[in-house]
């Protein structure tokens, strides 16, 4: 699969590689950004075969540093030009992916990028990376889940606190509080990233996708309705792994 004019997408064995290509503007999130990535993952969604994903962004300075501005404010207006990315629903096909989603963070995490970090299963920090939603200092508010997703990573307080001072978090920080799991040195983000999926991918892929679903659902029920979906899906699973004995 090729031919995106802003992602490279790259298969080894079974896992996937998702690169944010724009490294001469920060890799921001443009329309054609959108557009690639939702035809990659509908891809990756429907291949049984690829057991993890890495998302990553290309150059040095930067996993992507938030929506391109020569695009969206200079739309006939920013509910327009909201409401023409909406006409594909990315950040919904994003939490429907069954495969594990891990994200290679290094420079500048901002806006959409933070956004796609949020809706990855697993983050990774390099030492470099910074981590923020400057929506405020642009008169808007998130538009791709920020004000849903960062709440239940890192709690209320801090998210209020950084999204309504526009404050920044470094990779320590983004640790402390639980928004990364691991910081590691920038040359060791992507072998960090790929020893992760290959331990993912080494796996029973009918317990490692449905572990994630009854995770993710499970944190939008009551905890006897997130009891019942865990026990079904446990079942399931030890259905599917019979019949493929």
């Amino acid at each position: 699969m090729d031919g995106f004019e802003t992602v490279i997408y790259e298969r080894k064995g079974n896992i996937g590689y998702v690169t944010l290509n724009r490294p001469r503007v920060l890799n921001v999130f443009s329309v054609q950004m959108r557009d690639d990535l939702y035809e990659i993952l509908h891809a990756i969604k429907v291949d049984d075969e690829i057991r993890a994903v890495i998302f990553k962004g290309a150059g040095e300075k930067a996993f992507c540093a938030g929506a391109d501005l020569s695009e969206f404010l200079t739309a006939p207006s920013v509910v327009k030009a909201r409401q023409i990315r909406l006409l594909r629903d990315l950040w919904g096909l994003f939490r429907s992916m069954p495969q594990p989603l891990i994200a290679a963070l290094h420079g500048y995490v901002l806006g959409s990028g933070m956004e796609i970090a949020l809706f990855c299963d697993i983050r990774i920090a390099a030492e470099n990376a910074i981590f923020g939603l400057p929506e405020m200092g642009l008169a808007i508010i998130p538009g791709a889940g920020g004000t849903q997703t960062l709440p239940r990573v890192i709690g209320l307080s801090r998210s209020l606190d950084m999204l309504l001072t526009n404050r920044r978090m470094d990779a320590q920080e983004a640790l402390d509080f639980g928004l990364v799991s691991r910081v590691v040195p920038g040359d060791r983000l992507l072998e960090t990233a790929e020893e992760v999926a290959q331990k993912i991918a080494s796996y029973y892929m009918t317990a490692v996708r449905n572990a994630k679903q009854a995770i993710h659902q499970g944190l939008d029920m009551p905890l006897q309705q997130g009891m019942d979906l865990e026990r079904r899906l446990a079942v399931n699973t030890k259905i599917s792994g019979a019949n493929t004995g």
